[in-house]
């Protein structure tokens, strides 16, 4: 899919080998993917198609075997591991499904911790800042065991947009919530694009989490199979899966 606004994410001919002769698994296989700046873009697929390992390389918590992945117009491949470090850190914020927050810490000190071991003197400023944004403003002193699970992931993600990346990752986000909780958590990730500017690339089995996206890539077996805008809807997802013959 192509595109005039200038693109967070450029990945070109990403391959991931694990292992070698009867025992090679490729993961990723040839993809060409671009998200532009402020889209929302959901990826899925069955077990082992590759959205996770797509994400780790995204992250730069892996490296690929073959092709190249720039994010915000730097190439991952070009960075000693030190820069890659700093990157991951201020232009890149991660949300996990099980939320890994710190339990000794309040909300703040958990949303603030990427700025304060960056040396960030306004750690705590922003962290609040964002906490608000997020609709935490009243639960600033709270410790992770005194939140519900939603309130946790929201803390997450004020502690994902803290460093004001230009990508926000995102791994299964609901996969450890209710319902109600999920759709919630779905319709914040769409503000965090629609309203605060960042790309945003989530992983997720659940279509009617995924509607709450721009577009829908689609994997199975290492390589893109669909790739589409999305409707609103929440049947856009489940028509396109059962389209691909994921469903």
């Amino acid at each position: 899919m192509t595109t005039t606004t200038a693109s967070i994410v450029e990945i070109s001919g990403l391959t991931k080998v694990y292992g070698s002769g009867a025992a090679e698994v490729r993961a990723l296989d040839d993809v060409d993917l671009l998200v532009p700046e402020g889209q929302f873009v959901t990826v899925m697929g069955p077990s082992g198609c590759g959205k996770s390992t797509l994400l780790n390389l995204l992250g730069g918590l892996d490296t690929p075997t073959a092709g190249t992945i720039s994010i915000n117009g730097t190439p991952l491949g070009d960075l000693p591991d030190d820069q890659l470090t700093e990157l991951r850190r201020r232009r890149i914020g991660f949300v996990f499904q099980f939320f890994n927050l710190i339990p000794v810490l309040n909300a703040v000190e958990n949303a603030s911790l990427p700025l304060r071991l960056d040396g960030n003197g306004e750690a705590n400023a922003r962290a609040t800042a964002w906490l608000d944004r997020v609709g935490l403003g009243d639960r600033l002193n709270n410790r992770p065991d005194q939140l519900s699970g939603g309130q946790q992931q929201r803390v997450a993600i004020a502690r994902a947009l803290s460093t004001e990346p230009a990508l926000v990752l995102a791994d299964e986000p609901t996969g450890n919530l209710d319902s109600k909780s999920a759709g919630e958590i779905g319709g914040l990730l769409r503000q965090v694009s629609t309203d605060w500017g960042r790309s945003v690339l989530m992983v997720t089995h659940d279509p009617r989490i995924a509607s709450f996206a721009q577009r829908l890539v689609l994997m199975r077996d290492g390589r893109i199979v669909d790739d589409l805008m999305l409707d609103g809807t929440n049947e856009g997802p489940r028509v396109a899966l059962e389209r691909a013959g994921l469903l």
